[in-house]
């Protein structure tokens, strides 16, 4: 199928000219679980429908994200035995394999990229815009965490394991200058861009579809999270402080590899329901009396959900959540006054005693807190924002790119 030709609406372009239409190209890590990244890609995906380059995929994340599976392609990995299942293997490989692809016939190209979709090779002609979500997080920040969760701290392994990873970094910084722009999910990625990579990047917030969400007034009394449970999400960080604080109910919603582990650690007036269908989830969000948060959060798109629900939001005061919640300040605390409604409550050291400060803090407070001004914050990160801003950014730059194409 010949790859799709998009009539940009340039700027400044003579009434009755029409532009020249480019070919454009998707390039997307993995398409396996749905997550944010994948939000992401489906929103870019329906304004720019293109060829989708991809190291693995299912087929059936790709038609839940409304992507043509005739349009994808993936690498040659798909064919590896049990790639899609343990995609992260083949970790030593990524560099190479994404590097194969062959996409030469597109004049623009837009990677979605937290791992190794930014390496694609591309020429001086051709425009490659980076949405970065994150530099890969388990070869720089969580390096160490990975690899003792992993197993991979100690012995030969171990070493092979750090060894690889050095290598990876270096290919990850080599590559992060084959994109001509970046763009950040917030202000917290785009440090981490700026500091390891040594690029600049506009800062353009994921989508939420915060349209599926609606304010109830019936608040009920327990605390809720909702994570995957992986080391650096803190679940443990959470339970432990409810252990503590017998007299507070706390619900948790998620799966994976930890699951076990906190269901042992789990104190009675703890709740633990595992994963849990859209709707039930939904209905948690909009009853809980707040919503508790204890990682550092690249973006942080569960916080934002919650926050469309008029559900207040008790976050560790790092990372992504600085973008999308209003903190409501300790009268003691000297800072910059805002005439923002606060929409949540921060902590800022991950412990116990420094999250249960916040719960006692945000029960002391409870009524300074709107739901529908809270639901009226997470407004600013829908998908139609997110489509204007993005849009805006990539054909400005085809616009400056192309100064031949402007008009036939």
């Amino acid at each position: 199928m010949a790859p799709q030709e998009h009539q940009f609406m340039l700027k400044n372009i003579e009434q009755g000219v029409e532009p020249s239409p480019v070919k454009t190209a998707i390039v997307h890590d993995w398409i396996l679980d749905i997550g944010g990244s994948e939000a992401c890609l489906e929103q870019i995906y329906r304004l720019y429908p293109s060829d989708v380059y991809t190291l693995l995929m299912q087929e059936q994340s790709v038609c839940q994200l409304g992507i043509d599976p005739s349009r994808v392609r993936p690498s040659v990995l798909q064919k590896c035995p049990r790639a899609a299942k343990h995609h992260r293997w083949y970790l030593p490989l990524f560099p190479l394999v994404v590097e194969q692809f062959d996409l030469s016939e597109y004049d623009v190209v837009i990677s979605s990229s937290h791992a190794v979709a930014k390496g694609v090779l591309t020429n001086a002609h051709q425009l490659h815009i980076c949405y970065c979500h994150t530099p890969s997080r388990y070869a720089w920040d969580l390096f160490h965490l990975y690899l003792r969760e992993s197993g991979l701290d100690k012995g030969l392994r171990g070493q092979l394991a750090a060894l690889l990873l050095h290598y990876f970094r270096l290919w990850d910084v080599a590559s992060a200058h084959r994109a001509d722009l970046f763009i950040a999910n917030s202000r917290y990625i785009a440090r981490r861009i700026k500091k390891i990579y040594g690029r600049e990047a506009t800062v353009i917030h994921p989508p939420v579809d915060v349209h599926q969400y609606s304010v109830s007034s019936r608040k009920e009394d327990y605390y809720l999270t909702v994570s995957r449970m992986v080391p650096y999400k803190r679940m443990e960080l959470i339970v432990d402080t409810f252990s503590g604080l017998p007299d507070k109910k706390l619900v948790i919603i998620g799966d994976g590899p930890g699951l076990s582990r906190i269901r042992s650690k789990a104190a009675k007036n703890v709740e633990v329901l595992g994963r849990q269908p859209f709707d039930a989830l939904k209905d948690h969000l909009r009853r809980a009396k707040a919503f508790i948060i204890a990682a550092e959060e690249d973006f942080g798109i569960a916080p934002v959900e919650a926050q469309a629900c008029g559900t207040p939001v008790i976050a560790y005061g790092r990372g992504g959540v600085l973008d999308t919640i209003v903190p409501l300040k300790d009268p003691r605390d000297r800072g910059q006054e805002t005439d923002e409604q606060p929409t949540g409550v921060f902590f800022y050291q991950q412990t116990t005693d420094a999250l249960a400060s916040a719960i006692r803090f945000f029960e002391k407070h409870q009524q300074e807190f709107d739901g529908h001004a809270i639901r009226e914050r997470s407004l600013r990160f829908s998908a139609e924002r997110f489509q204007q801003e993005f849009k805006q950014f990539v054909e400005t730059a085809v616009y400056d790119h192309f100064p031949d194409r402007r008009c036939r």
